[in-house]
């Protein structure tokens, strides 16, 4: 599939690629759409209020590695194998949730979710990186954030449905059938796009991606048990924080051997873009995980009303991303994250104040279907910018690495919310969800701040360094990945030949998987699972 030829996303060449990744993407959707919906009810169902946060979060450390194995395979034999492999893991984690007695085993049933799901954006951002030219990058980034439409309509109203007449175990069982035939269109596909020839560098360590999941759980367990203890128990207090520093010290080396160096740091260009979609992930994802828990819980309100608000956030998020693909060739990419945080920061404010009696709940539901919009906005761009940047050859590291971020953001970003409403256990829930919007909202002030060190101009558009060199590179084989990728313009080469130039889903979520897919919209796991 020759990217300079393809004229159209529905044209012969691309147009399995492009159906099998929404169908895909579309049922990961329903399910992430699903699980936050009915989520209260598992809860109360198997008494694990304590858990709650980690059901998000266990999926987000699954993805992890699923990510990190996913982008090391795509690099090596191409997209085929590592695709399948997550379609089985996601299946195998939907029976152990379906089937689940406790909520420990159906964090279990979420971590192997997550590590199937994590593949499906690793693989989808490789392959639009490899298969399609600069232009309707943008345009598959909006379409894959359009599967999100049918289950944002649709999935949190149909899902309260099942679990009020079947039970909320078929929310994940009813599932597995759609996702085998859905996920089966892409592969031919796939196989056809093929291994790359130049693969640059060693790709990522899978002993790194495990040790990362370690560490954050490491992490998210010493918050747990620290903001759980109370007062009176200051060793439990003690022993969680130690935990944090353990996971710190066993997680952040393996991190940063995982993303490019100098991304911890903020250095300017592609490192500094994969942090900043950690930042915003965090702060959409720390916020969404608690949303219907607010209107539910809190609010008193119904799961079918909670479902509103998923659904402006999923339809809102889908307008964001065909409104930035339609600027993304004259608009500064930079411009437009920074725009949507902003509305994503409204939209958190929002939630706040409907947390308070007296005010409509209709309120939290504008305010966070605007929310939505902001993500739709900023999410779409962060992935073009890293696809502009990646080194060619070595899609799937550099997508591997934005998944990453994705992942991590959104698991840390729930698990801290989390160990807020633990810490309000039996006191006041009300304060506890405060606090966890309040740091999702402190996470997008800082992401706000980092778009100044994002890469200039448009998404779509090739760095003035890279265009320089790109006319002595010329039939010279594969492009030095040190040198940067060739010009997006003229798509990338013939799989058979080797990518001529470097080119990342929201995601999905998937994600927030990808998400964010993202995963979309979330824990919906929209970038975890493929979201937006």
């Amino acid at each position: 599939m020759r990217g300079g030829q393809v004229r159209g996303l529905w044209a012969p060449q691309a147009r399995a690629l492009t159906a099998g990744l929404v169908l895909t993407i579309t049922f990961v959707a329903s399910e992430a759409l699903a699980v936050v919906t009915v989520m209260p009810v598992v809860a109360r169902d198997l008494g694990g209020f304590r858990l709650y946060g980690w059901v998000f979060s266990a999926f987000m450390l699954g993805s992890v590695v699923g990510i990190v194995a996913a982008g090391r395979e795509a690099d090596r034999r191409g997209p085929a194998i590592p695709f399948v492999a997550g379609l089985v893991l996601f299946e195998a984690g939907l029976t152990v949730a379906g089937f689940a007695p406790s909520m420990a085993v159906l964090v279990a049933g979420r971590v192997l979710q997550g590590m199937g799901a994590g593949a499906v954006p690793a693989v989808a951002y490789a392959s639009i990186g490899r298969s399609l030219a600069g232009p309707l990058r943008a345009r598959m980034m909006a379409v894959l954030s359009t599967a999100w439409v049918a289950p944002g309509l649709v999935g949190p109203a149909l899902a309260a449905e099942v679990a009020h007449v079947f039970g909320w175990r078929w929310v994940f069982l009813g599932l597995l059938p759609l996702v085998a035939i859905t996920g089966s269109v892409a592969v031919p596909a796939l196989i056809r796009l093929g291994p790359p020839v130049s693969r640059g560098e060693a790709g990522h360590r899978l002993t790194d991606g495990i040790t990362v999941a370690a560490g954050a759980a490491m992490i998210l367990a010493g918050l747990t048990l620290a903001a759980g203890s109370g007062a009176v128990l200051a060793a439990a207090a003690l022993a969680g924080v130690g935990l944090i520093a353990a996971g710190l010290a066993v997680g952040l080396p393996a991190l940063r051997r995982l993303v490019p160096a100098g991304t911890l740091t903020a250095r300017r260009g592609l490192p500094a873009t994969i942090l900043s979609r950690g930042l915003l992930t965090f702060t959409f994802f720390g916020a969404d995980a608690y949303v219907t828990l607010s209107i539910t819980t809190v609010r008193h309100r119904s799961p079918v009303v909670a479902g509103i608000a998923v659904t402006g956030a999923t339809l809102a998020w889908t307008a964001g991303a065909w409104l930035q693909a339609r600027l993304s060739e004259r608009c500064e990419a930079r411009r437009l994250v920074r725009a949507g945080i902003a509305v994503v920061l409204a939209g958190i404010a929002g939630m706040i104040l409907v947390l308070q009696p007296g005010m409509p709940v209709a309120v939290g539901l504008a305010a966070w279907t605007v929310a939505g919009l902001g993500m739709g906005l900023a999410y779409a761009p962060i992935s073009l910018l890293m696809l502009r940047e990646a080194p060619p050859g070595r899609e799937g590291w550099a997508s591997a690495s934005l998944n990453l971020a994705d992942v991590l953001g959104t698991a840390i970003g729930i698990g801290v919310g989390g160990a807020a409403v633990t810490a309000a256990t039996g006191r006041s829930l009300y304060m506890g969800v405060t606090a966890a919007f309040a740091i999702a909202a402190a996470m997008g002030v800082a992401a706000m701040a980092l778009t100044r060190r994002l890469p200039p101009g448009p998404s779509g558009a090739l760095p003035a360094a890279v265009a320089e060199r790109v006319p002595a590179r010329a039939g010279r084989g594969p492009a030095d990945p040190a040198a940067g990728p060739a010009d997006p313009a003229a798509g990338p080469a013939d799989p058979a030949a080797g990518p001529a130039g470097g080119v990342r889903t929201a995601q999905a979520p998937a994600g927030h998987g990808g998400a964010d897919a993202g995963s979309s919209p979330g824990p919906r796991d929209r970038a975890g699972e493929s979201r937006r």
